[in-house]
C-alpha cells in the first residue's frame, strides 16, 4: 500500500511540475549545425531558393556564405537583405561570410556584411603574391590587424581561414605561426579548417593548445582513408572528430560549419546530408 501511495505522490508531483515548467523543459535542445555554402555552390547557381529550402529540410540551422559580391552587394545574385530575410525565414541565420577584399575596400565590405547581421567576416584565401616570403606573411598579419580594427568598429568579428600552404615552412618558420602570433586576439580570430590542417601534417588539437582561444570558427571536413586524401562526408573518413570536439573550449570555438570542397560520384546535397546526420547523432556534440 505504501508503495502505491508513494507512486501516486510522485506522479502527482511530476504532473504539477509539467504544468509549471516551460513546454520545452523535457525536450533536448536542438544542436546548431552549420554549413558553408561553398559546398553546394553549383546547386545554388542553378536554383538558389530551392537549394536553400532543401538544406533547411535536411536540418541545417546556421550558414556561412561564400558568394558575397562586393561590387553590387549581392549574395548569389540576390540582394543582401532579401537573401538574409529568406534564410532567416528558413531557420538558417547567416552567422558568417567568406569575402575576399583588401584594405581599400575594407570599410565598405565589412560595414555591408555587418548590416546583414552576420557575426563574422572571414578572409578565405591568401593569394600567392602575399605568401612567397616571411615578410609577406608579416605584412599580412599587420593587414589583418587593421581589418580587425575596422570589423570591431562595425560590431563584427574578423577572421582568417586556412588551407595547407600555411604549414609549408619558410626559412624554418611556419607561416601560420606568424599569422597567429602577430595578430591581436582582440581583433583577429581564426577559422580552422580541420581537413587542411590535417593535410598540412598537423594535429588541430596541438594548435588549440598552442594558441588557446584563437579558433572561434571551424570548418568540419573529413578526409578519405585512402592515399589520395580526397574530401569525404563528415564521419566517413579518417579524422577523429570526437577527440577534436572534446577540445572545443580550449580552441574557443563558437560556431562550426560543415564543408566539402569537391565530390566524387556523389551529389553534393547527398553528401552534406550524410555529414549532417553524423553530427546530429554524434554524442560528442
Amino acid at each position: 500500500m505504501n508503495n502505491r501511495r508513494d507512486f501516486l505522490k510522485i506522479t502527482a508531483a511530476f504532473a504539477a511540475a509539467s504544468m509549471i515548467l516551460p513546454l520545452g523543459a523535457f525536450t533536448q535542445e536542438k544542436k546548431t549545425i552549420g554549413l558553408q555554402l561553398y559546398s553546394v555552390r553549383d546547386k545554388l547557381q542553378k536554383d538558389l531558393k530551392g537549394t536553400l529550402e532543401k538544406l533547411a529540410k535536411i536540418g541545417y540551422n546556421s550558414l556561412e556564405a561564400a558568394g558575397y559580391n562586393a561590387t553590387d552587394g549581392t549574395f548569389y545574385g540576390m540582394a543582401a537583405k532579401p537573401f538574409v530575410d529568406f534564410v532567416n525565414g528558413l531557420g538558417m541565420p547567416l552567422n558568417s561570410s567568406h569575402t575576399t577584399f583588401e584594405l581599400d575596400m575594407a570599410e565598405k565590405v565589412i560595414a555591408a556584411t555587418a548590416a546583414t547581421g552576420a557575426k563574422y567576416i572571414i578572409y578565405p584565401f591568401l593569394a600567392e603574391k602575399f605568401r612567397s616570403n616571411l615578410d609577406g606573411w608579416k605584412a599580412t598579419a599587420e593587414k589583418f590587424n587593421k581589418m580587425g580594427e575596422i570589423a570591431k568598429k562595425n560590431g563584427i568579428r574578423f577572421g582568417y581561414h586556412n588551407h595547407a600552404f600555411e604549414f609549408d615552412k619558410i626559412d624554418g618558420q611556419l607561416p601560420y605561426d606568424i599569422l597567429v602570433s602577430q595578430t591581436d586576439p582582440l581583433l583577429v580570430t581564426f577559422e580552422m579548417d580541420l581537413y587542411w590542417v590535417t593535410r598540412g601534417g598537423h594535429n588541430p588539437i596541438d594548435l588549440f593548445k598552442k594558441y588557446p582561444g584563437r579558433f572561434e570558427l571551424w570548418h568540419v571536413k573529413d578526409m578519405v582513408k585512402t592515399d589520395d586524401m580526397f574530401f569525404a562526408p563528415v564521419g566517413t573518413g579518417r579524422i577523429d572528430f570526437a577527440s577534436i570536439f572534446a577540445e572545443k573550449k580550449t580552441a574557443g570555438m563558437k560556431y562550426f560549419f560543415v564543408e566539402q570542397d569537391s565530390f566524387k560520384d556523389m551529389d553534393p546535397l547527398e553528401s552534406v546530408e550524410i555529414s549532417y546526420k553524423y553530427l546530429n547523432q554524434a554524442k560528442f556534440l
